[in-house]
């Protein structure tokens, strides 16, 4: 495929309809105004449509495909706003059994198809990188030829050119050093040569959409880097009074954070106060004037050894509320929920039936309990079966609705020297079920409490560059809107002096450079074909 080289000179790319320089059709069916578009430059989609890269590059070139990637897109993100998201579900329950569990079939099929983590699920990212790839093809597609056609274009255009354009008329005698002062006077760029000018302005305004999508690019390049390790955290740490939690998203190389929920302090508005009875008068219930964590960090000490405890060293103590984070490296910790007196362990005693005698007491951590309780003596106690939030399923089966001990239940299997075979009970809040005739039973001998807080943990690198993107395609957007590019040619023939004009949008706005370029020079004004009107 060989290049093509015009009657004036100029050599262009295999494909091109309008020669770069004097804009010439090079072929007889060539419609010049419909070639304005992009100059008649050669596109790679329009011209190479052999191997497996042209038509890959065809694909991705095509605006109609681009919109169908933003409308797939788009939807995929509404289906998944129907039912929360992981992330917003109780911690500590299996995604899996979760949203069948309260959605039903729709939400098993939700789950299997990704939407319960749809900005994290490798078929969203691969739409993500079609659409960003789309945009590049497209962009390289049109830019390039374009901005090749626009800087090598001639002050003297062919007369096949200039009769074609949709503004045209023919002068008998016009004062080009009049026009020319007029046209720079409305702020038009003019060239001259032998004789002929040509004036433009506004000729920025012709990349605002492709500013637009460098701008979606980068704003795409910072939305998939959040997938990256280390570029963004966004996660949900319960943590209860008195304990240490790992920090999700925080180990490296030189160790682990840990938090240490120190305190977790509540206080609620008092409607006798005057200040605020009028407003809380209206307020069924209690509300919360201020509930906060207060907290320590530690870091661990960095290449300790697998399996061994972790020793942690002690960063800074802090306090959490709501809209005041507490702030390490480039993590922020904000309070977010909390949970009062949770069931944190559970008490019970070995009692013989006949008499009220006890064997021994024993305390079950419930959120992980040992499996064997000796209480001496030849008396122990075994758990053969935990449910830490006890329900009866469809089988008619006792089950649990996820891991929080709030409505924990036991199996227990009770071994003594008068039964060595054990005996079992089935032992509940409120609920004492036996096997049989059993000689002992496991009597409820109280309950502890922990409030629980919830903290999001915060780390986002990606911020300035989707900020970054979104600036730069508003800047796309304003270029593009406000401006366009316009442009004159004004060429002397034998029969009268040619004059014709293009823009890219608002021949308006044009029309009326022209009118007011005929009322102050010998110009004729130039005719719109599409209206047949001055």
């Amino acid at each position: 495929m060989q290049s093509i080289t015009c009657e004036c000179g100029h050599s262009n790319p295999y494909g091109t309809s309008l020669c770069q320089a004097c804009g010439k059709p090079l072929d007889n069916d060539v419609e010049v105004l419909t070639s304005m578009r992009y100059e008649g430059s050669a596109r790679r989609s329009q011209t190479y449509k052999k191997t497996f890269v042209d038509h890959t590059w065809n694909f991705f070139s095509s605006v109609r495909v681009g919109v169908w990637l933003i409308i797939i897109i788009l939807v995929a993100a509404a289906i998944g706003t129907i039912f929360p998201q992981e992330t917003f579900i109780p911690p500590n329950v299996d995604p899996a059994t979760h949203y069948e569990s309260e959605y039903g079939t729709l939400g098993l099929i939700y789950y299997l198809l990704g939407f319960h983590n749809l900005y994290g699920s490798w078929w969203f990212i691969i739409l993500l990188g079609m659409l960003g790839l789309s945009i590049i093809i497209a962009s390289l597609d049109r830019g390039i030829p374009l901005y090749k056609a626009l800087k090598t274009q001639r002050v003297t255009r062919h007369d096949e050119f200039m009769k074609n354009q949709r503004l045209f008329s023919v002068s008998k005698e016009v004062e080009l050093e009049d026009v020319k002062y007029t046209l720079e006077s409305l702020r038009y760029k003019v060239r001259e040569e032998k004789g002929n000018l040509f004036a433009e302005k506004g000729r920025f305004s012709r990349w605002g959409a492709y500013v637009n999508h460098v701008g979606l690019i980068i704003f795409l390049t910072g939305a998939m880097l959040r997938f990256f390790p280390g570029m963004y955290v966004d996660d949900i740490l319960w943590v209860r009074e008195g304990e240490k939690a790992s920090i999700p998203g925080t180990k490296s190389e030189e160790g682990q954070y840990y938090l240490e929920n120190k305190e977790f302090i509540l206080e609620m508005y008092d409607k006798e106060e005057k200040k605020f009875n009028s407003a809380l008068s209206t307020v069924d219930g209690e509300v919360a004037k201020n509930y906060q964590s207060n907290v320590t960090l530690y870091k661990t000490k960095p290449n300790h050894t697998i399996g061994e405890e972790p020793e942690l060293v002690k960063v800074k103590d802090g306090e959490i509320r709501v809209n005041e984070p507490f702030k390490f490296d480039s993590f922020a910790l904000y309070q977010t929920d909390f949970k009062l007196n949770e069931f944190s362990k559970m008490s019970f005693e070995l009692e013989e039936k006949a008499t009220g005698k006890k064997f021994g007491k024993l305390t079950v951590d419930l959120h992980e309990p040992e499996k064997k309780y000796d209480l001496g003596n030849g008396y122990r106690v075994e758990i053969e079966e935990y449910f830490p939030n006890f329900i009866l399923n469809e089988q008619n089966q006792p089950s649990t609705v996820n891991n929080l001990p709030d409505n924990p239940a036991f199996v227990f299997s009770m071994y003594s020297p008068e039964t060595p075979n054990g005996e079992k009970a089935f032992v509940g809040i409120q609920k004492n079920i036996e096997a049989g005739e059993n000689q002992f039973k496991m009597s409820f001998a109280g309950i502890e409490t922990k409030d629980l807080t919830a903290l999001t943990i915060r780390k986002d690198h990606t911020l300035w560059i989707i900020a970054l993107g979104g600036v730069i395609f508003m800047i796309g957007v304003t270029q593009g809107l406000y401006w366009n590019y316009r442009r004159i040619w004004i060429k002397q023939n034998q029969d009268g002096v040619w004059a014709a004009a293009h823009t890219n949008k608002n021949w308006y706005g044009l029309k009326k450079d022209l009118d007011f370029l005929s009322e102050k020079t010998s110009l004729t004004a130039l005719v719109d074909k599409e209206s047949n009107t001055k």
